[in-house]
């Protein structure tokens, strides 16, 4: 089952990318910066709406948050706040349904088979009563992604508690200097 889906998650992303590549060999100007800010602009009403859609599904299929949190920035930097307001509840809700739902992905058994030692002894750290500091310096940490903790944390049963605290915080310092960092650019 997991061979299958990452086939196919392969054939998907390979697909998608031939298709981006015919596309800019068919007309590169579609990828300029001018063609892109005009396309948005066309769509000045819904792209506030479409904005909030991504943010939240995004997820949902383990994309970062990251270029969603400066795209936001760059699309509205006159509503930094709101942006920062989207993308928290986004990344929240995708560290919850992860959270909630990592034994329903079918993981677990597969991890817990393959890496026995190294579920024991992540189990060990996040019990502990220091698991929310490093749940949050692993949210703060811009190189690792947040989900894979939060997916850890709901297979072996941390208290939700801790790891929502230990994201929400490590999250909101990250996405607040990319904010800022996103807005700046537009001077």
């Amino acid at each position: 089952m997991l061979r299958t889906g990452k086939k196919i998650f392969y054939i998907l992303w390979g697909v998608l990318l031939i298709y981006f590549l015919y596309c800019y060999a068919q007309n590169p100007a579609i990828f300029s910066v001018e063609y892109l800010k005009s396309f948005i602009s066309s769509y000045n009403d819904q792209i506030l709406l479409v904005y909030i859609i991504l943010s939240i599904v995004r997820g949902f299929f383990l994309i970062p948050s990251t270029p969603f949190v400066i795209v936001g920035a760059l699309l509205f930097p006159d509503r930094l706040l709101l942006v920062l307001l989207i993308s928290m509840i986004g990344i929240m809700l995708s560290a919850t349904a992860l959270y909630y739902f990592s034994d329903m992905l079918g993981f677990s058994e597969y991890l817990e088979k393959k890496y026995p030692n190294k579920v024991k002894k992540w189990e060990s750290k996040l019990q502990s009563s220091k698991a929310t500091w490093l749940v949050l310096g692993w949210s703060f940490f811009p190189l690792v992604p947040t989900d894979i903790i939060c997916y850890v944390a709901g297979i072996i049963k941390m208290p939700y508690k801790y790891m929502f605290t230990g994201v929400f915080v490590g999250e909101i310092i990250l996405v607040s200097f990319y904010i800022y960092s996103g807005g700046l650019l537009q001077l």
